[in-house]
């Protein structure tokens, strides 16, 4: 780990004792937030530290039934297991009529909701629901050049690109070939990883947010951004998917693991986070820029380096992730802020269409839960 300003600046690891209770403040107020939403969901992000009740329409679901079950778990509070349950019925009920599933963000969905109630039930009932998810996501390969498309009708030549976040949607795949014992959903996982790995990182480790491809030639053609800050910056969140997403992928999939690409990537990270830790919502501004942080990016690069630490038993990445959760818990935890339905503040959604800045989202609020049950519970497989 290079010596960057920020490392200076870290609060000390937490405790156990800080994290169990910091977990218990936040499934006080899951419990709350579930007296609300009943049956329905939260919206993706917050307004005004409040989310709108929404039904099961968004790419960002799954976020509301992991963060119930890790509760479930933590707790062992049935509550908990049984709203996972409830959101269960209806993710089975989005599969069915194939509900706004046209787009590459099944795992989200899936791993987090019927992935997660496999996990902590220990059986197969869902099994039937995971591989069916997968033949959604699955639809979405192309063949011919070995890539998901993410959004929009397949073949477009404005759509036919892959995204950086797919990484974390891709052990989805990986796990119905498990199931089912047909490999071609791994198949085309890896064939899908192998094209993000080799093309969505520029020459000095920051990522393109997504990356086209020649729909007649079928070959990599040329990055461009959908959230980030121009085509030639490095969004947050987006190389936040790829720290955690190539060792979810290494573990799942059982792909020999790259660990100097790794570090490269972490270092690019960590070489544009200001002295605070709490990265911008794009890595190329700095604190003359005066912009927004995003504490969803970063919740999603400790719980990366926590995944990432079984490979490099050398690395100290289990120590800095528990500091740089420290830090983001002291600037934006609302485990205490009675008017905040969310768990943790100051996240960005979609700044250039002006979309969840500087507000919590379900995303962060989920990985900053996922984050703290890591380090609660080392021996924890994931829902992934």
């Amino acid at each position: 780990m290079s010596d960057y300003p920020f490392i200076h600046h870290l609060p000390a690891p937490l405790t156990q004792e800080e994290i169990a209770d910091e977990l218990s403040l936040l499934c006080k107020k899951l419990k709350q937030n579930m007296g609300k939403f009943a049956e329905q969901f939260p919206s993706a992000c917050a307004q005004n530290n409040q989310y709108r009740i929404k039904g099961n329409d968004d790419w960002t679901n799954g976020f509301w039934t992991g963060m119930q079950a890790i509760a479930y778990e933590f707790t062992l509070d049935d509550d908990f297991l049984n709203g996972v349950r409830r959101n269960i019925v209806s993710f089975e009920q989005r599969l069915t009529n194939h509900f706004i599933l046209d787009h590459h963000d099944i795992g989200f969905l899936y791993s987090l909701s019927a992935g997660a109630y496999k996990e902590i039930m220990g059986n197969s009932d869902v099994d039937a629901m995971i591989v069916a998810a997968a033949d959604v996501l699955l639809a979405r390969f192309h063949q011919d050049a070995g890539f998901i498309q993410a959004w929009g009708k397949m073949n477009e030549e404005q759509e036919y690109r892959l995204i950086i976040d797919s990484l974390i949607n891709l052990p989805l795949l990986f796990t119905a070939s498990q199931i089912s014992g047909d490999d071609k959903y791994q198949q085309a996982a890896k064939r899908h990883f192998n094209h993000v790995v080799q093309n969505i990182f520029r020459d000095n480790y920051s990522s393109h947010h997504t990356y086209y491809f020649d729909p007649e030639t079928k070959l990599p053609s040329h990055g461009r951004t959908f959230q980030g800050f121009s085509d030639s910056s490095c969004w947050a969140r987006g190389q936040a998917w790829a720290i955690l997403g190539l060792p979810l992928n290494w573990r799942i999939g059982s792909i020999w693991p790259d660990g100097s690409l790794y570090e490269c990537i972490c270092d690019y990270f960590f070489a544009h986070l200001p002295e605070d830790a709490i990265p911008y919502w794009d890595l190329s501004f700095t604190a003359a820029d005066q912009q927004s942080r995003d504490t969803s990016a970063l919740v999603i690069v400790i719980c990366g380096l926590l995944e990432a630490q079984r490979f490099f038993p050398h690395k100290n990445y289990t120590v800095l992730a528990s500091q740089l959760l420290n830090a983001v818990k002291q600037f934006a935890s609302a485990s205490h802020d009675k008017d905040c339905e969310g768990l943790l503040k100051h996240g960005v959604y979609a700044y250039s269409h002006n979309k969840g800045i500087n507000e919590c989202n379900l995303w962060g609020d989920y990985y900053y839960m996922e984050a703290l049950y890591r380090l609660y519970n080392p021996s924890w497989k994931g829902y992934w």
